[in-house]
């Protein structure tokens, strides 16, 4: 299982994992309370491997961010919480990604990537992000 069996689906807190498709859409599993929930082919669905940050250069894909996340961190939690002031939430992402586009980059954003890290982190997903690097040809 890499990144791209891991979703975000709109008005649903968390993150959530692909368990079995059917013929209508899938079934997906809460990585916050293990429930199973259906999942129709017309949710607003986001699947992380296909998630990226807006930095001045280029598109950074989410994989990298939670990487450099990793790095920053030792593979541990985060140091802040995703319910942490804009201001901390801000510099925090500004100490891993210098050069995120603050004007397309919303602090509701940055939430989200320290929520997802956190959880990928406390249910031993992180493995996750190098099993993807290693599969993906888009980066070399």
């Amino acid at each position: 299982m890499g990144l791209d069996k891991i979703l975000a689906i709109s008005g649903k807190p968390g993150l959530f994992k692909i368990v079995t498709q059917t013929r209508s859409g899938f079934v997906a599993e809460s990585l916050i309370d293990k429930k199973k929930i259906p999942v129709n082919i017309h949710s607003n669905v986001s699947v992380l491997s296909e998630i990226a940050i807006y930095t001045l250069e280029e598109e950074l894909p989410l994989r990298d961010v939670f990487k450099k996340i990793k790095t920053k961190e030792d593979s541990k939690p985060t140091t802040i919480s995703h319910k942490d002031s804009k201001d901390k939430l801000e510099e925090y992402f500004f100490e891993i990604l210098p050069n995120y586009d603050e004007d397309r980059v919303y602090a509701s954003d940055i939430k989200k990537v320290v929520q997802w890290y956190n959880l990928l982190h406390k249910h031993d997903l992180l493995n996750l992000l190098d099993e993807n690097s290693s599969t993906s040809n888009e980066e070399e």
